[in-house]
């Protein structure tokens, strides 16, 4: 077991761990943040997704030991249910969620092309998204989320 410092929604927190834990790991059992989620196990479905320095991560896949020092951001840093973010918001309004287990990678991994392209293109939130399995077919209401969430 080693200590390993995280730097999560802005605010520094410490797990116990092996030096190979998953960060989704330790999000979700030691630190209860419960926006990612696991999916496959394998970093394909990107339910697991959080944003690490600006890029989209697959957790499941990455040791927590390999963040350290860096932002990590998880869907609770984005907002709450209380005062949800403008891209929540906008899933929100346009009922893009339905059985809402892929959510949490759509949402982040649409908050870290937003960061990089202020405007894109429907084919390019579509190609930056198909990563992220959707098994209810929401993938149209997705799109209309995040462009939603451009011009709100």
């Amino acid at each position: 077991m080693a200590q390993i410092n995280l730097k999560v929604n802005g605010k520094a927190r410490a797990v116990d761990a092996d030096q190979d834990i998953p960060l989704l790991y330790a999000l979700r059992d030691q630190l209860g943040l419960n926006g990612p989620k696991f999916g496959c196990g394998k970093g394909q479905c990107g339910a697991c997704t959080v944003i690490v320095n600006g890029q989209a991560t697959r957790s499941c896949i990455t040791p927590a030991a390999t963040v350290q020092g860096k932002a990590v951001t998880t869907l609770e840093g984005l907002g709450s249910s209380a005062k949800p973010g403008k891209l929540q918001q906008a899933f929100i309004d346009t009922q893009a969620v339905q059985c809402g287990y892929c959510i949490n990678g759509m949402i982040m991994t649409a908050t870290a092309l937003l960061a990089k392209n202020k405007n894109p293109s429907d084919q390019q939130i579509t190609e930056a998204l198909a990563g992220n399995l959707c098994r209810c077919g929401t993938h149209q209401r997705i799109v209309a989320a995040v462009k939603r969430a451009i011009t709100a």
